[in-house]
């Protein structure tokens, strides 16, 4: 376009909530799974506003037949009375203008989780259609949408009984912006577990209609029933730590509660949102742990004048907590709301944490000692770890002269355009070595099963030969000296056999990845490869397929022909053109990127599934076995 065309004309301004559905990724994250689920979120999160305020006791949530969604509340009821500034009813203005409604203002919430008003209006723009019913001051009301904008005018349609109040939000997600309306109840039933610990009292109901599913969910007692739900496949060191506390304003929340494993499982929360990225509420409660432990260890002669302070690192080792805090002005450092930035909040938490610790570890002198015991022997352990580690760390930054024997690097050396195989056995590794693009993809072999992560110290990881190669080849370094910047490759590929032994194998190298490497999971660079099941010979013709089910489809497809079957074992099995025609080739490959999802409810299937306690791994796999071939974190 030449300068002289560009004059105001050319500025579009886009009308109400256009702009949402033009744009749906910035107000809803993207059009996937995520974003169809964060529909659902938006809603169900002005409900628990409601019961934050102390209105609302109960929330339904139901998914219908036509995949549409209804939301029911017993608050307040959305206001329906006409909006003075617009001349509208306040029920149309909330649910059609962007930045409207009753959390911008000054005493209607003390507290609200939602997307500071945008959220239902958002929802209502990328809904085919919504209608919203009012139960307030004795009557019904009712108002119909389709696609954001307002089809019936805000109509009385009955009376309620014993004057009950309360809001029903039913829609349908739009299928001009979501490419495929399918939600995944386990997904949705954490998220609203969750909502309920977090807020005491509250019973929410969820029922899928499609599967003849429901989850009722009520925790007394809130945060507290979070931790003993976390570590109920781990052994706890004593019974959990709890407090409670207003601070001018901001209401403060800490449970925790230390066990015997090797690994931290600390989940912060600010006004119901889980701020995965920690900030000013996490700053304080670890400041206030590592002070407390300190000065009760000194004080009670178990650390000795010589014996240096217990770490960050010392103190947090086998620790599960919950950090919530609820505030009327929450600042986040960005858009998805990762990280909580109100600075005074640091030092609320702090003080709260250090007073209440500090007097929960002098009464109860025996669990104190069992908490500073564990602090201690992880001490002794952090100089063994910290020497494996600075070794393993020395020789990835020799950079390729001290990269693992085994490892077939690739040309490339641009991260985004790289991925690394990380592949079960040497005969499989040699097949991949063979079949692989050499410019840009690389293959790590490994030699049977790594090392149980979830049962180990990092000094004993890293001497695993195994964890060693794969850390190296990473670049990135592990623990305290991780660095995501430093990574070789954009793709880290899991591949192993399709049976049980690969399944393991797999579950092992995710539970490294979660628990060491996590910012590789968060940053969308870990993937699982999807080699077949079978090749299938039909006449010249031949088919790979993934599961038993396609191929009986397949079979039932060429009843009466010749059909020749081939099951791979193992990827060894396949020769390199095989390997790179189904598993290999970015063209027509099939890769799982793995995520968290929810990472509590991913902690806690890590410590079932690799744990030390066999009843609930028997379990587990018992209840999900048929459901899934490969474990989706």
């Amino acid at each position: 376009m030449e300068w002289q065309e560009y004059d105001a004309s050319k500025i579009q301004v886009l009308e109400g909530l256009e702009a949402v559905r033009r744009r749906p990724g910035m107000y809803i994250g993207s059009t996937d799974i995520r974003g169809l689920h964060h529909l659902i979120y938006e809603v169900v999160d002005n409900a628990v506003d409601e019961a934050l305020a102390g209105f609302c006791t109960h929330i339904e949530v139901v998914i219908l037949p036509d995949n549409s969604v209804k939301v029911v509340d017993n608050g307040r009821g959305i206001p329906v009375d006409i909006h003075p500034q617009t001349g509208k009813p306040a029920l149309e203005v909330v649910m059609t203008t962007l930045h409207a409604g009753a959390k911008f203002g000054s005493g209607s919430y003390k507290v609200a989780s939602g997307l500071h008003g945008v959220g239902v209006s958002a929802v209502n723009a990328l809904s085919e259609w919504m209608e919203v019913e009012v139960k307030r001051g004795g009557f019904i009301y009712r108002q119909r949408y389709e696609r954001g904008k307002p089809v019936t005018p805000v109509k009385k349609v009955g009376r309620t009984d014993d004057n009950a109040t309360g809001t029903t939000v039913h829609f349908l997600p739009d299928k001009e912006i979501f490419r495929e309306i399918n939600y995944k109840f386990e997904t949705l039933a954490q998220r609203f577990r969750e909502m309920a610990f977090l807020t005491k009292g509250l019973t929410i109901k969820f029922r899928d209609e499609r599967t003849d599913q429901e989850m009722t969910f009520y925790f007394e007692g809130g945060i507290l029933s979070f931790i003993r739900y976390l570590n109920k496949n781990r052994t706890p060191l004593h019974p959990p730590f709890y407090v409670e506390k207003s601070v001018n304003g901001t209401l403060i929340e800490i449970a925790l509660q230390y066990t015997d494993e090797f690994s931290e499982s600390v989940f912060t929360f600010a006004n119901n949102i889980n701020t995965v990225d920690g900030g000013t509420h996490l700053t304080g409660f670890r400041a206030a742990l590592t002070r407390t432990l300190n000065e009760y260890a000194r004080k009670q002669g178990l650390l000795k004048e010589s014996d240096p302070n217990l770490t960050g690192e010392d103190v947090r080792e086998g620790l599960t907590a919950i950090v919530s805090v609820k505030l009327p002005e929450p600042q986040f450092e960005s858009q998805t709301k990762a990280k909580l930035g109100n600075p005074e909040v640091k030092g609320q938490v702090e003080a709260v944490m250090s007073d209440a610790f500090s007097k929960w570890l002098e009464e109860n002198p025996r669990e104190a000692k069992a908490i500073i015991d564990k602090c201690l022997t992880t001490l002794r352990a952090r100089e063994a770890a910290r020497k494996a580690r600075d070794l393993v760390i020395r020789k990835s930054v020799l950079e390729s002269m001290t990269l693992p024997g085994k490892l077939a690097d690739c040309s490339i050396r641009d991260p985004s355009q790289t991925e690394l195989f990380i592949v079960e056995g040497d005969s499989a590794g040699g097949s991949a070595k063979q079949a692989r693009d050499r410019r840009f993809q690389a293959v790590l072999p490994i030699r049977g099963k790594i090392l149980n992560v979830e049962k180990a110290r990092l000094d004993k990881i890293l001497e695993n030969n195994e964890v060693k190669a794969i850390i190296t080849a990473l670049g990135t370094g592990v623990g305290e000296q991780f660095n995501i910047e430093n990574l070789r490759y954009g793709r880290i590929i899991l591949l192993c056999d399709a049976d049980v032994d690969g399944a393991h194998i797999r579950t092992l190298l995710l539970t490294l990845f979660y628990r060491y490497l996590p910012q590789i999971i968060e940053r969308g660079h870990l993937y699982i490869a999807q080699p077949p099941l079978y090749r299938i010979q039909v006449g010249k013709e031949h088919y790979y397929v993934y599961s038993d089910e396609e191929k009986e489809k397949l079979l039932q497809k060429f009843k009466g022909k010749v059909v020749s079957i081939q099951r791979y074992k193992g990827l060894g099995e396949m020769n390199p053109e095989q390997l790179w025609e189904t598993t290999l080739n970015p063209e027509k490959r099939t890769l799982l990127q793995v995520t968290i999802e929810d990472a509590a409810s991913a902690d806690r299937t890590f410590s079932i599934l690799m744990g030390s306690s066999v009843p609930p791994r028997r379990r587990f796999i018992q209840t999900h076995a048929r459901k899934v071939r490969n474990l989706d974190v």
